[in-house]
């Protein structure tokens, strides 16, 4: 018998050997950061490509949730067309990061920033 709330974490190996090697200590957590970097680059990516075939401006809304004790920015993007409405909260420096694209910046302009 199960008990109640007990669950095995996905991304352990049954005998408690980590599934992405056998790193400890130092090198599992560069391995984590490594992980979490490539986790925000794709995220990234797929807001800017969707960014710029919805077009932006008009259909792009970012604004500032929290200023402490980190500035959280929602951006929502919809594409009414599609029927689709996509929110995600980005931190300063990821929002910056989204913007360094010329054409992006460009698009975003026309949205309410703030």
């Amino acid at each position: 018998m199960k008990l109640h709330g007990r669950y095995k974490l996905a991304y352990r190996d049954r005998r408690g050997v980590p599934l992405y090697g056998e790193a400890t200590g130092p090198e599992r957590l560069l391995e984590r950061l490594a992980r979490s970097e490539r986790r925000v680059r794709r995220i990234l990516d797929s807001l800017r490509s969707e960014i710029l075939e919805g077009g932006g401006g008009r259909n792009l809304r970012i604004r500032q949730v929290f200023e402490t004790p980190r500035e959280i920015y929602r951006l929502e993007l919809e594409l009414p067309e599609l029927a689709y409405l996509r929110t995600t909260f980005l931190d300063r420096d990821a929002l910056e990061e989204l913007l360094e694209a010329d054409d992006v910046r460009e698009l975003v302009e026309g949205s309410s920033l703030g």
